[in-house]
C-alpha cells in the first residue's frame, strides 16, 4: 500500500553530479527517517545516507563530503545530491524509509534506480 517513487538515476561521467529523489505518500504514511542504500553486482548492500525527523543526517564513510541528503516535508520527499561521482559509486540506489501508517510501524523499500558512473 505504501509505495516509494524514485527518480534521478542515469549515466554520468566521473567527477560529475546527479540528484536522486524519493517520494513517499505523505497522506497515509508518516516517515521517521528516509534514506538510501546501494547495491552493486557481487557486493553486499551498502548504506549511503539517511535523514531523521529532526533533520539530522548520517552518511556512509565512502560518500562523506561528496553526498548531501535533504528532506522536503511538503512533498514527503528525500533527495540525495551526489557530487564528484566515482566509478565505485555505480549501482542500484534503493530508497528506504521507516515510519508509520496509522499505528503500524513500517519499513518500506523502493524498487531502485540505476546510477552508472563511467567515462
Amino acid at each position: 500500500q505504501v509505495h516509494l517513487v524514485e527518480s534521478g538515476g542515469g549515466l554520468v561521467q566521473p567527477g560529475g553530479s546527479l540528484r536522486l529523489s524519493c517520494v513517499a505518500p505523505g497522506n497515509i504514511f508518516s516517515p521517521w527517517e528516509m534514506g538510501w542504500y546501494r547495491q552493486s553486482p557481487g557486493k553486499e548492500r551498502e548504506f549511503v545516507a539517511r535523514i531523521g525527523r529532526g533533520g539530522v543526517s548520517d552518511y556512509g564513510d565512502s560518500v562523506k563530503g561528496r553526498f548531501t541528503i535533504s528532506f522536503d516535508s511538503a512533498k514527503t520527499m528525500v533527495s540525495l545530491e551526489m557530487n564528484n561521482l566515482k566509478p565505485d559509486d555505480t549501482g542500484v540506489y534503493l530508497c528506504n524509509t521507516v515510519g508509520f501508517m496509522g499505528e503500524r510501524r513500517l519499513e518500506v523499500w523502493g524498487q531502485g534506480t540505476l546510477v552508472t558512473v563511467s567515462s
